[in-house]
C-alpha cells in the first residue's frame, strides 16, 4: 500500500494550541494551489515513487478553506501524474464553519470520499477555551451537508484534557457523536506545546488544565465506552466500526511508502534505502523553489536498516494489533524478536506485550505506557 499526502496550511484563525505550520488565510491563495501544482509535475517526473497509491490525504491547517475548482485542479493534476487506484481513499480533514453544502458536493464530485471534522468537543465553552472557531451546532450542520453530499465514511476528532473539562463533559461529548452514528472517531488527549498562546496562558495561570490523574481517568472511561458502542480500538487513539479504518493512517503504521506534497510536508519512499524526505516549512523558499523548478526539500535521509527497523517497531506497536510478523521477517530477514531480544524480554517481565505466531502487540497497558516501552528497542 502507498499513499499521498498534501498539506493545506491555512487557517481562518490558528487554534490556541496548534504548533503545526499554518498561517491565518480566510481563504488559500491561488498561488498555492499553481505552487502544489507545479510539485505534482515536478515529482512526477522523476520516477522515484510507487507504481500505484492507495489513499490521497489533504491535512492542514484547514483543507476545507479549498474551494471546489481549486480541489478539483488538484485532483485532476494528481490522477494525471500519478496512478491512483479506482478504489483509493481519499479523505481530507474538514472545520465546521467553513464547508458548505455546495463546496462538499464539489469536494465529492472530484473524487474525496472520506472527511475528517475536527469537532473537538460537543460543548461550546470548552470549544471557546481552545480557541477553536465553531459551535456545536455548526458542526451539526457540517455534519448534515456531508450526509446531504454523499459522504459516508465520516470521522470526528475528539479531544481530553481540555482547560476545565469534566469526565462527564468528556464522556457526553462521546455520547453525542456515537448517536449521531459516525463511522470513525479519533479521541486524542490535549497536548500542551511550546510556543503555543495555550502554553502561555497556562504557564501565566490564568487557564488551569485537568491532572494527569483526571487525564488518565478521562482516556480510559473513554475507550471503555467507545468499545461498548461498538467501534473497535485499533491504534492508540482511533476508535471505527468495522471496515470503516483510515486506510491511510494504517499505512503510515505500517510504515509503509508514501509522497507529501506543499510546505512542510513529508515522503517515506524505498530507493536504494529506505529514504524520508522532508519539505521547507515556509512559504517564501517553497515559491522560490519551485519557481526555479527544483523540489522544495528541506532535508533528505538514507536510513541504515537498523534505524529502519525501529520505526517499523515505533509506528507498528501503535496499532492494537501489532506488529505483523511476517511482514518484518519479509522485509528485515529476521523475526522481531530476533531483532531486539533484550527489548522483547523487558516487555515480558513487565507484563506488557501478547505474542503469538503472527503477531507481536502491546497490550492495554503497554499502550498506555507506550513511550517508556519504545525505550527498550532505542
Amino acid at each position: 500500500m502507498a499513499g499521498i499526502y498534501l498539506h493545506i496550511p491555512f487557517c481562518v484563525r490558528k487554534c490556541a494550541y496548534c504548533d503545526f505550520v499554518s498561517f491565518a488565510e480566510g481563504s488559500v491563495p491561488e498561488v498555492y494551489v499553481d505552487a502544489l501544482i507545479s510539485e505534482i509535475e515536478l515529482v512526477s517526473s522523476g520516477g522515484e515513487y510507487p507504481a500505484a497509491f492507495d489513499t490521497v490525504f489533504f491535512g492542514g491547517g484547514t483543507p476545507s478553506l479549498l474551494s471546489g475548482e481549486q480541489m478539483q485542479r488538484i485532483m485532476t493534476s494528481l490522477k494525471a501524474h500519478f496512478d491512483i487506484r479506482a478504489e483509493a481513499e481519499c479523505s481530507m480533514e474538514v472545520n465546521p464553519g467553513t464547508a458548505t453544502l455546495e463546496k462538499l458536493v464539489a469536494y465529492r464530485a472530484a473524487g474525496i470520499n472520506r472527511l475528517s471534522i475536527g469537532l473537538q468537543s460537543t460543548h461550546d465553552a470548552l470549544l471557546n477555551s481552545i480557541g477553536r472557531i465553531h459551535t456545536f451546532d455548526q458542526f451539526l450542520d457540517t455534519l448534515k451537508h456531508a450526509r446531504t453530499a454523499g459522504f459516508t465514511n465520516i470521522n470526528v476528532d475528539l479531544m481530553h484534557g481540555l482547560p476545565g473539562q469534566t469526565l462527564n463533559q468528556y464522556l457526553d461529548s462521546l455520547k453525542t457523536v456515537c448517536d449521531l452514528g459516525l463511522q470513525h472517531i479519533s479521541a486524542y488527549s490535549l497536548i500542551l506545546e511550546e510556543h503555543t498562546p495555550l502554553y502561555s496562558r497556562v504557564q501565566s495561570g490564568s487557564v488551569a488544565l485537568p491532572d494527569e490523574d483526571l487525564v488518565a481517568d478521562m482516556q480510559d472511561a473513554g475507550i471503555d465506552y467507545l468499545v461498548e458502542r461498538g467501534y473497535h480500538r485499533y491504534e492508540i487513539s482511533n476508535f471505527s466500526l468495522d471496515g470503516f479504518e483510515c486506510r491511510h493512517n494504517l499505512n503510515y503504521w505500517h510504515n509503509g511508502e508514501y509522497l507529501g506534497f506543499g510546505i512542510a510536508a513529508h515522503a517515506a519512499v524505498r530507493q536504494k534505502r529506505w529514504t524520508r524526505y522532508a519539505n521547507v516549512d515556509t512559504l517564501a523558499e517553497y515559491y522560490r523553489l519551485l519557481a526555479r523548478e527544483k523540489r522544495p526539500l528541506a532535508e533528505t535521509i538514507q536510513l541504515t536498516p537498523r534505524d529502519e527497523m525501529f520505526e517499523c517497531i515505533m509506528l507498528g506497536l501503535r496499532l492494537t494489533r501489532g506488529m505483523d510478523r511476517a511482514a518484518f521477517r519479509a522485509r528485515f530477514g529476521l523475526d522481531t524478536a530476533e531483532a531486539y531480544p533484550v527489548a522483547m524480554e523487558r516487555l515480558r517481565k513487565r507484563g506488557w506485550v501478547v505474542e503469538n505466531e503472527t503477531q507481536i502487540a502491546l497490550n492495554r497497558k503497554g499502550l498506555d505506557l507506550q513511550n517508556e516501552a519504545l525505550g527498550f528497542f532505542m
